[in-house]
Formats: C-alpha cells, sequence, structure tokens
C-alpha cells in the first residue's frame, strides 16, 4: 500500500485512474457476475476446504 499523504502532488496524479479508467470500473461495477467452468460459483461445502496458501500477516497497530 502506499501511504498517500506522504506523496507529492505529482506522483498522485500518476497514480490516480484516469477518466477513461473510471468509466471502465463503473461499466464493470454494473454488470453481474458470471459463473463459468473455469470460475465456478463456491459453494458452503466448497469454501469449508479452502486452504490459505500464504502465512497470515500481521502489522502493528492493525487488528487481526
Amino acid at each position: 500500500m502506499v501511504n498517500m499523504i506522504e506523496l507529492n502532488e505529482e506522483t498522485k496524479k500518476e497514480l490516480a485512474f484516469t477518466e477513461e479508467e473510471m468509466k471502465e470500473l463503473e461499466n464493470a461495477r454494473k454488470m453481474p457476475i458470471t459463473f463459468d467452468s473455469d470460475c465456478p460459483e463456491t459453494t458452503p461445502e466448497r469454501a469449508v476446504r479452502f486452504k490459505r496458501v500464504n502465512p497470515k500477516r500481521t502489522t502493528t497497530g492493525a487488528p487481526a
């Protein structure tokens, strides 16, 4: 993550979304989620079998 408070204005503008990207994001938010064979919907049974691949990270001051 980037600490936006410590960035100068030029860097903030470079990291910001363009107007076109903002429109694409808005259109994507309006689209329904479509499940298929490559991306099936997760059932409660499958969710229980899910295992974390990477270890949990802890940060100072953040809730676990």
